[in-house]
């Protein structure tokens, strides 16, 4: 019988140790297509080519929102002027305009979509204008704080950056610990798992603290971007937040037996909720029943909560039901951490 050469079995090696892995076969083939189905869901409702514009309401409003909404390439929403701005910091418009003689537009050159805007709306001004000549508008560049996209995101990387830092420090430490027998001497010692796991989450507040200054630091003096409300409720909120990816981290790392099981674990939990959650894009963006669901993940409440105190200044007490999400999720898996949790 002719033998295959040593590099056939090699290959075929490595096709079945693939084949025997169900969550490296999830990475390879399934996470593609539900990012793809997700994120296709998020923006099929505006499509590429079609951009938004917040019509100041005005004297004139209806007349423009008309002209814009004949254009192939814009979609207008009239709104009063602190709504329309609202909407621009908030990425659901790329372009303010108010009506006037001449008109005045607003946008921000951080926006991808708002110098595609402003080219598309200064054409139906001209269509408008009726003449020759280049019809007389008004820009103005959206640099003011909290009114910009800038704005918007901060909140929303900080949010993220809360949530991986805390799933990979304190999961992946511990697991780190598991995996070099160091749990299995500590077993052996008075302390109650209950105080070790705490340890784990109470420096990671510290750490919180440091990553939420550093980031508020930066924020101000590259982009100005400043926080509306009490920084004490700020710091607070996102210390909330902490603790609350800190127990999922304990959840996860309660039975991880190596650092591939929490790697992937914790993948599954980290890379949804960063595409589900308002990071980059907000929310609304997504089909009612995905908002749903979004607005039960903890880091949609992180985010909400952040943006709320930064951006308007909004007070805890009024935050509530942000708390609520985030509360629940950390109680829930503490106390499913504490009774799964194994030394070996």
């Amino acid at each position: 019988m002719k033998h295959r050469h040593p590099l056939w079995h090699l290959l075929l090696f490595r096709v079945r140790a693939l084949v025997r892995e169900p969550t490296a076969l999830f990475w390879t083939f399934a996470f593609p297509l539900l990012t793809a189905l997700i994120l296709g869901l998020a923006f099929r409702a505006r499509g590429l080519p079609e951009l938004t514009v917040a019509v100041v309401e005005g004297p004139q409003a209806e007349v423009f929102a008309a002209r814009l909404e004949a254009s192939a390439d814009l979609r207008a929403m009239r709104l009063p002027r602190a709504e329309a701005f609202d909407a621009l910091r908030k990425g659901q418009a790329a372009l303010v305009l108010v009506p006037g003689e001449p008109p005045d537009i607003f946008v921000d050159s951080l926006q991808p979509d708002g110098r595609t805007a402003r080219l598309a709306v200064r054409d139906v001004l001209g269509q408008m204008h009726g003449g020759p000549e280049r019809p007389e508008v008004r820009e103005h560049p959206v640099r003011a704080s909290g009114h910009r996209y800038i704005d918007f995101f901060i909140p929303g990387m900080l949010g993220y950056s809360l949530m991986s830092s805390g799933l990979w420090s304190v999961g992946m430490a511990i697991v780190g610990m598991r995996t070099g027998k160091l749990l299995r001497r500590l077993s052996a010692t008075p302390m109650r798992h209950g105080h070790f796991l705490l340890s784990f989450v109470l420096w990671r507040c510290v750490q919180a603290v440091v990553e939420i200054l550093f980031v508020l630091a930066f924020s101000w003096l590259v982009f100005d971007v400043r926080v509306s409300g009490s920084l004490v409720a700020f710091i607070v909120f996102g210390l909330m937040g902490s603790l609350c990816f800190g127990g999922l981290a304990l959840l996860v790392a309660s039975r991880a037996r190596n650092p591939q099981m929490a790697n992937g674990l914790t993948n599954l939990i980290l890379l949804p909720m960063t595409i589900l959650c308002g990071v980059f894009f907000p929310v609304d963006r997504f089909p009612a029943w995905l908002r749903g669901v979004a607005r039960v993940l903890p880091l949609t409440a992180l985010n909400d909560g952040l943006r709320g105190i930064l951006l308007d200044g909004t007070p805890l007490v009024l935050l509530w039901r942000q708390l609520l999400v985030l509360s629940l999720w950390c109680a829930v898996s503490f106390a499913v951490s504490l009774r799964i949790f194994r030394w070996t």
